[in-house]
């Protein structure tokens, strides 16, 4: 059990700390964007480096290393996301009325550029590894990939909590295209399908099937914590207080006014209640 205690705690404060450091830097006043994307791009160089040389060797050390670099990677794509640098070509709120293809067309405008970023790191870390004996940096992207889908479409077809408060004032239209519902069957599905296989990591390492290496942990953690997340999606919790500290300034005074906007343009967007954080 010591075995697991390092990288599990390893794992929490990277989700909770990469979630909050994504949250705090959306927030700044819009005069310091430029920057903040500027370092954000060097930090996203740097982790694909440090993602690639972790693949080199199938230790703790490089296990971490990998783990850690694309987390790094992944908060940068949060921060294109959530500042408005790489999302759609669309920007506009989901028209009243709007079903089936039509709400599922308007929405995938919305976030398509992001959904392309995201699929063409994953294919660059797949051609990093070829060669390479350590898989964890790719498993790492790999889970917070089909996850974040996963999130995605759970939102898409309804849950009772959309977490629309985490979104930036800018964004704030994005919530229009959410639909807070009861728990649809794909919720059941996505989860059930991910509880199974998180399920089989664990009882593969103590069953002694796998060595329970550091990135085995690393991996597990993730994936249960990408659970907990859509667990969060059908019950309101004030998990929002976990990063109190980064959204003490929500509402910078160069964008205030902007949600009253689009809550005028959208009653979809006044509308929806708090509920759920969307994945890092």
């Amino acid at each position: 059990m010591a075995d697991w205690l390092a990288p599990v705690a390893f794992a929490l404060l990277c989700w909770w700390f990469g979630t909050g450091a994504v949250l705090w830097l959306v927030r700044r006043p819009k005069a310091y964007l430029g920057l903040i994307r500027l370092l954000g791009t060097l930090v996203l160089l740097l982790s694909l480096l440090a993602a690639h040389r972790s693949m080199a060797v199938q230790d703790a050390g490089h296990a971490y290393l990998g783990f850690a670099s694309v987390i790094l990677m992944w908060a940068w794509h949060e921060m294109a996301f959530l500042t408005g640098w790489i999302t759609g070509p669309s920007r506009a709120p989901l028209p009243a009325g709007v079903r089936g293809w039509r709400r599922f067309s308007a929405s995938t405008q919305v976030v398509i550029w992001h959904e392309l970023a995201l699929l063409l790191n994953l294919v660059l870390l797949l051609l990093l590894q070829q060669g390479q004996p350590s898989h964890v940096a790719l498993c790492t992207f790999a889970i917070l990939w089909f996850m974040r889908l996963s999130a995605k479409l759970n939102l898409f077809f309804g849950v009772p909590q959309v977490g629309e408060q985490f979104l930036p004032p800018h964004l704030a239209y994005l919530a229009s295209h959410f639909r807070q519902r009861s728990l649809s069957a794909f919720f059941y599905l996505s989860v059930g399908l991910s509880l199974l296989v998180w399920v089989w990591i664990l009882r593969e390492g103590l069953a002694g099937g796998q060595a329970v290496t550091a990135g085995w942990v690393l991996l597990a953690s993730l994936l249960g914590l990408a659970i907990l997340e859509h667990i969060l999606m059908a019950f309101p919790a004030p998990i929002q207080k976990l990063w109190s500290w980064a959204m003490a300034r929500s509402v910078p005074q160069d964008r205030q006014g902007s949600l009253d906007e689009l809550t005028a343009v959208s009653p979809a967007v006044a509308g929806v209640k708090p509920g759920k954080l969307p994945p890092l």
